[in-house]
């Protein structure tokens, strides 16, 4: 198999962007993440532009990477600046990394309109800067930035800029479609074009504005390029970079070329849903190979066939990236797809059992209702227990009651206030408490309450709270929907609510929410009751 070197650049370009902030302790822990996830070159950062940069590359000095090249990140000296004068250049110098990768530019159009340089001034910026670092014992990666575009405008001087980088003694020469316009075709023709005129190996390095970023990359390895740049999970400036966790499967599963240990594979989704983690953000689920329904089925048909034959409806096994089928449930699921789901509570269910057709009408009656289970499988296991009469209510609301107050004339909203009264049992408990808003007044009351009886619900917290009004008509009295993300710190679970009033659909989510987590943390002491006894029973006999 024919390595392909993957060169991860979360940490400086993925910084770029929006919403994207990693702190010191961030690019570390991801740094170490990839490290040991097999990445080959991991581009953190740019020490010149920032103390937070200095402060990593001095502090990752420290960690002794089995894996990956730690890679710092700088532009060519500045115009009329000899190299040893030029402070960025002393930056990269001073990050001690044994790899350093300097941007330079190949198109006309911003040498002369963006650096205010001539053309040979510039073609000396980048032999002096690739010389100079390579004479201090630093191996270099030259990025060709907008060579697509230059090449276009001006194929002969975008040329020129790779032979001076590779003249002065760069390692890697990438070619970057950096706004990202290009399409496949024209990566294959212009790298195939590059790799015949050189000996330094190429690399590519594509922008997603067209959204062809991961086919780009994937057309410039078929044309040569040995050498692929991008972030683990896309992100980036504007519309990002070539997704590294669509490329590398696809390169490697698909088309037979080696980009990271076998058993790395496996750990890829782990690893995209960590990243994504750290970054603060919410890893989309329709992201191939890692998201959440990458390998989900809705359709009754896609269900029943996968549930036959995997390869029916499914290009890879899913465990082959660490990932899992799942069936999404919805009016047109069908029985296979609900089936599947509820041999997880019963093997002995069929499609034609009672319980499954009943499970059926009552998802369906629901569904029409305005409650969607595809997105909220707490909610639905909950319902499967309650129709299978394995499920006994934790507690039971007495009543409730919110106030909300707003000073209309300056928009200023004032606390909310709600008060509940629970019954556990024989016992009640009364409580009140304040939130930012009805809903959360609500939840702090209810939680408060339910603490009494239930201490283990400290541990559990709400992390997304969605809402969506889904009836026509009159705009006043339509359906709405509520999704509740909510956490132990440990598991994730998603549950909903639906209803014409706000409050009441967001306190439907709530509840469930907090029933999902009683019965599980029940059903898991009771699991381990069992399994006491059945020890105790085997060491007597």
């Amino acid at each position: 198999m024919e390595k392909i070197e993957i060169f991860d650049s979360t940490l400086r370009d993925g910084a770029q962007g929006e919403g994207i902030s990693f702190s010191v302790d961030d690019k570390l822990k991801i740094l170490m993440r990839l490290d040991s996830f097999g990445i080959d070159f991991v581009e953190a950062g740019n020490p010149a532009s920032n103390p937070k940069d200095i402060e990593f590359f001095r502090r990752a000095a420290g960690i002794n990477l089995k894996k990956s090249k730690l890679t710092a990140f700088g532009s060519t000296r500045r115009k009329n600046t000899s190299c040893g004068d030029d402070s960025n250049i002393a930056a990269l110098i001073d990050a001690g990394t044994e790899y350093v990768t300097v941007f330079g530019k190949s198109w006309l159009l911003h040498v002369e309109a963006i650096l205010d340089a001539d053309s040979e001034e510039n073609l000396s910026m980048i032999r002096d800067t690739v010389g100079y670092l390579t004479q201090k014992g630093k191996k270099v990666i030259f990025d060709a930035e907008h060579f697509f575009d230059g090449y276009k405008d001006n194929a002969a001087y975008a040329i020129k800029t790779l032979k001076a980088a590779a003249e002065a003694g760069a390692e890697r020469i990438v070619l970057c479609d950096t706004n990202g316009g290009c399409f496949p075709d024209e990566i294959n023709d212009m790298v195939k074009l590059v790799t015949q005129i050189t000996d330094v190996p190429i690399g590519i390095h594509c922008h997603n504005d067209s959204g062809c970023a991961s086919a780009n990359t994937i057309a410039a390895v078929k044309a040569g390029a040995r050498h692929i740049q991008g972030t683990f999970i896309g992100i980036g400036e504007r519309c990002g970079n070539a997704n590294l966790s669509t490329v590398m499967p696809n390169l490697q599963l698909k088309m037979g070329y080696r980009c990271i240990d076998e058993k790395s594979m496996a750990n890829l989704t782990q690893t995209a849903c960590y990243i994504a983690e750290i970054a603060n953000i919410k890893l989309a689920g329709s992201m191939p190979y890692v998201g959440r329904n990458a390998f989900g089925h809705k359709g009754g048909m896609h269900a029943d066939g996968v549930k036959k034959d995997p390869r029916s409806f499914e290009h890879i096994s899913p465990e082959k990236v660490g990932n899992e089928r799942s069936f999404l449930l919805s009016e047109v699921s069908g029985r296979s797809a609900v089936l599947s789901k509820l041999s997880e509570f019963d093997a002995n269910l069929e499609k034609n059992s009672p319980e499954t057709m009943r499970i059926m009408e009552k998802l369906k009656k629901l569904e029409s209702a305005g409650y969607q289970f595809e997105a909220a499988n707490a909610s639905f296991e909950l319902l499967v227990l309650k129709e299978l009469g394995r499920f006994q209510p934790f507690f039971r609301i007495e009543h409730f009651y919110v106030v909300s107050a707003q000073n209309y004339a300056v928009r200023d909203v004032e606390k909310s206030n709600a008060m509940v009264k629970v019954k556990v049992g024989d016992k009640c408990e009364i409580t009140a408490d304040e939130g930012d808003g009805p809903v959360n007044a609500i939840d702090r009351a209810l939680r408060k309450a339910l603490e009494v009886f239930y201490p283990q619900l400290k541990k559990t917290h709400l992390i997304d709270y969605k809402v969506r009004v889904i009836a026509a008509g009159d705009s006043t009295a339509a359906v709405t929907r509520v999704l509740i993300e909510s956490t132990d710190g440990e598991t994730v679970w998603t549950t909903v609510g639906a209803s014409k009033d706000i409050i009441d659909a967001s306190l439907m989510a709530l509840l469930d929410a907090i029933e999902y987590y009683l019965y599980n943390t029940w059903e898991i002491k009771r699991k381990e009751a069992e399994l006491k006894i059945k020890n105790k029973m085997q060491e007597r006999f």
